[in-house]
């Protein structure tokens, strides 16, 4: 049973030699909304002009944002899991309440459980209500030798496991292009030797990076126009080396995406910290995307033990009001110093619900009755709120109104007294869009 005391120093985020934070906490916190109004917003202008061309002053402008460009996510591994109609309800409405992105499930073992029966079935029908509540979809992960990425069937030819695991790779991202087109192509390559299997033999004598670099290639070749991500939770000098190390011959990256995992079981980590994180990370020239992220609503039962990612002992209390308040005021700081970022372009949080959630503990937007927490109703605040664009505006004398927005689809609506007129608007980050309307023509 492996066991680690899951602090900052687990999560690979211990500051090196000499290393000092630019910024405490409050200074993220204070320069933040400066920062999302030039990073996260772009300008609109809408026109307003009669059949003949001529602008019509006065007219009534209204906005209102549609869709987020940046991704708030959340895995999806409980959605319409069918054991409980009226949790299911609540943690459907919930989701797509709050979020536009999901992460589906492709743990080779329990989406493959019987050699040559993968599991389609239930990930379809998952990609299918990410797409009718349009909510944008990446799976996760394809190559990984934790034990759920090791199914018990593979063979004792560790070429064969090699071939098996390429195979997967091109399938699974084939048949799902067009509906989930970003992929963790590998999952924490920079600590390969945490666990012994036939996964972790097979990496050892193909050599990693190999392996790594050719499922990039493999997953390229599948959907050229997928987003594809190196995932991991060792945040340091290791990782770095994976992503330098994770280009083609001329030398140009592979990856589309870094992938930053920050599961906080225990003292959340200060946002001052993350700061220096996604700077680190921005070295490299992509986006970065916070893919697991955790803040618990419950303490640890034992604070002295480490915990425990195989037994099944209760390591965590219940959610609790004290918990949730905590919880609550952490994610306002955790997102808010994220969104404010340029660099970070997603997060994803770790699980929805606390039923079902990884390892037992409290770390869900939503209660295991379904019922959503105070960090829920916090982080609805901002994202359907303070970062949601919606206004009324008159036209000037020339016919024109113009808004700083948040970046995403807007749906805009002219009113005069000759008629109305609608359209759908895209507005990119630090960008500037303009659409012109003839309401009544």
């Amino acid at each position: 049973m492996r066991t680690c005391l899951f602090t900052s120093v687990a999560l690979g985020l211990t500051l090196a030699a000499g290393e000092t934070n630019a910024l405490t906490d409050q200074e993220v916190l204070d320069a933040a909304p400066a920062r999302i109004r030039e990073h996260r917003m772009g300008d609109l202008t809408v026109r307003v002009i009669d059949a003949a061309g001529r602008p019509i002053p006065g007219a009534v402008v209204k906005i209102e944002q549609q869709r987020h460009a940046f991704l708030f996510g959340c895995n999806a591994f409980m959605l319409n899991a069918g054991r409980d109609a009226e949790f299911d309800r609540r943690y459907a409405d919930a989701f797509s309440g709050l979020l536009n992105y999901a992460t589906l499930p492709f743990y080779w073992a329990g989406f493959e459980h019987t050699q040559g029966q993968p599991g389609y079935a239930r990930t379809d029908a998952i990609a299918a209500w990410c797409a009718e509540h349009g909510v944008a979809t990446k799976g996760h992960p394809l190559v990984w030798n934790h034990p759920a990425g090791v199914p018990g069937w593979l063979p004792a030819d560790l070429g064969e496991v090699r071939r098996l695991s390429d195979e997967r790779v091109k399938a699974i991202v084939a048949r799902y292009a067009g509906r989930i087109d970003r992929w963790d192509v590998v999952n924490e390559a920079a600590d390969p030797d945490r666990f012994q299997n036939r996964m972790s033999a097979m990496l050892q004598q193909a050599g990693l990076m190999e392996v790594v670099r050719e499922s990039f290639r493999l997953a390229r070749a599948a959907n050229p126009k997928a987003t594809l991500l190196i995932n991991d939770y060792q945040l340091g000098e290791g990782f770095e080396k994976v992503i330098r190390e994770l280009v083609d011959e001329q030398g140009k990256p592979l990856y589309d995406v870094v992938g930053l995992q920050t599961h906080q079981h225990g003292v959340p980590i200060p946002v001052s910290r993350l700061w220096v994180i996604c700077d680190q990370f921005a070295r490299f020239v992509v986006p970065l995307h916070f893919t697991e992220t955790t803040l618990l609503s419950g303490g640890r039962l034992n604070s002295e033990r480490g915990i425990s990612f195989e037994g099944r002992e209760k390591q965590f209390e219940d959610s609790n009001p004290a918990g949730e308040a905590k919880q609550a005021a952490a994610v306002a700081r955790f997102y808010t110093a994220l969104f404010s970022h340029p660099a970070v372009e997603a997060i994803t949080w770790w699980d929805f619900s606390d039923r079902g959630a990884w390892l037992g503990a409290p770390a869900g937007f939503l209660r295991a009755d379904g019922s959503p927490k105070p960090a829920y109703d916090e982080l609805l605040k901002l994202i359907r709120g303070a970062w949601w664009t919606r206004a009324e505006l008159t036209a000037d004398a020339a016919g024109t109104a113009a808004l700083r927005v948040f970046a995403g689809e807007h749906w805009v609506t002219v009113e005069t007294p000759r008629g109305k007129a609608e359209a759908t608007v895209t507005v990119q980050r630090r960008g500037a869009a303009e659409v012109t309307l003839r309401p009544g023509g």
